[in-house]
């Protein structure tokens, strides 16, 4: 069975985002499979001219990586020029990662959509935000299965895009527990990582691309609000890069207001993100939308305490292990926050909890069952 997978999720744009995580860690979990599965053969296509990393994988027996001058040319490659290529590498099928191509060609394609976000809470200007309504539609249509990564995400898919159930197949991400594990940080690192950020006191921690259905302006609305009604002292620290309409959030960071401060930490590498969601003494998720959350699996991996909206797919990810709150109320937001950090006992029970929860994610696990649903398209095809 040959399988030709997509590289556009990989341009280095979208480096530390979920899509590009997410085909990274897949496309590490292929080549171990290759390399001992000779009925399985996987090809990755690249370009050294467009900056898609995937140029930098490196070829191995049964996982060759494929040049491909349409990758070039980005509106051709996903409107056409990824099928072509999928077809001229004599592919059983294909399988692209995100839905940002159109499976078009003879190639059956299976692909992954994440969630329906630019229906439902667009994070991209209007124009930006059509396209990706487009191409969502097309996926849905054309694609001969789909994988997503929740119960949630699924039932989206069926309302907003009208795709039958039995097409859409759920398998959740995994989360790289070499990285983001219970084990203890290495408080030398830690300290220069805290003195680096300006980090002073103990601290609250969200970590996620700054946009506005990730929530932060009311988190940091009930974060001030906490600190104003209880005899508490933390900072809190927002990491991840700056998105769409990111403004808002950022002036709301720099006001002042009594005790606390909010620190927007910026983008960090895995190493050092995991060094800090270790040194908090709580995670707080307050997104209004979901697919899958990997920073909250990361955050309870890590055994840190996690607090999570009681919307989208945050209670089925998260296994209902976690304390969650309405979070399109400040003073919720802010009074679970408060329960949490005057609760030692609870901060504990949330945190093993968080931990077992965090086991189930594997994406060694991910990539069989992705693997699983490729092969079955494949070979629908060859019958």
């Amino acid at each position: 069975m040959r399988i030709a997978i997509d590289p556009w999720t990989l341009a280095s744009r979208f480096r530390c985002q979920g899509t590009y995580v997410y085909t990274q860690n897949l496309l590490r979990e292929f080549k171990k499979i290759a390399r001992h599965d000779a009925a399985v053969r996987f090809s990755l296509f690249a370009s050294s001219r467009n900056g898609n990393d995937a140029i930098h994988v490196a070829s191995e027996d049964r996982f060759e990586l494929r040049s491909s001058a349409l990758l070039d040319h980005d509106r051709l490659w996903r409107f056409g020029g990824a099928g072509l290529s999928a077809s001229r590498a004599h592919a059983d099928v294909m399988f692209l990662p995100t839905a940002a191509t159109l499976p078009l060609g003879q190639v059956p394609a299976v692909s992954t959509i994440h969630d329906v976000t630019p229906i439902t809470m667009p994070s991209h200007a209007a124009p930006v935000s059509a396209m990706q309504r487009l191409l969502l539609k097309g996926c849905a249509r054309f694609s001969h299965a789909i994988i997503t990564s929740s119960e949630c995400s699924k039932r989206d898919i069926v309302t907003h895009l009208g795709v039958a159930e039995q097409k859409v197949v759920v398998i959740h991400d995994g989360c790289d527990q070499s990285i983001f594990n219970p084990d203890p940080p290495d408080m030398a690192a830690l300290a220069a990582l805290r003195a680096r950020l300006g980090i002073k006191k103990p601290y609250l921690l969200h970590h996620g691309t700054i946009q506005p259905r990730k929530n932060l302006k009311r988190l940091i609305q009930a974060f001030h609000l906490m600190l104003a009604n209880a005899d508490l002292d933390f900072d809190l620290v927002l990491a991840g890069r700056r998105g769409w309409a990111s403004d808002d959030v950022v002036n709301a960071a720099a006001e002042r207001r009594g005790r606390g401060r909010v620190i927007i930490a910026g983008m960090l590498d895995d190493s050092d993100l995991a060094v800090l969601i270790k040194g908090a003494t709580l995670a707080v998720v307050p997104s209004l939308y979901e697919g899958f959350s990997l920073p909250m699996v990361e955050a309870m991996a890590c055994g840190v305490p996690t607090i999570a909206s009681n919307t989208s797919c945050l209670p089925e990810i998260s296994g209902n292990a976690l304390a969650y709150f309405d979070p399109l109320s400040v003073k919720d937001i802010a009074a679970c926050m408060q329960a949490v950090l005057r609760d030692s006992e609870l901060r504990r029970r949330l945190s093993e909890k968080g931990i077992d929860r965090a086991r189930e994610f594997t994406w060694e696990r991910c990539a069989r069952q992705t693997l699983d649903v490729l092969m079955k398209a494949g070979e629908a095809r060859r019958n």
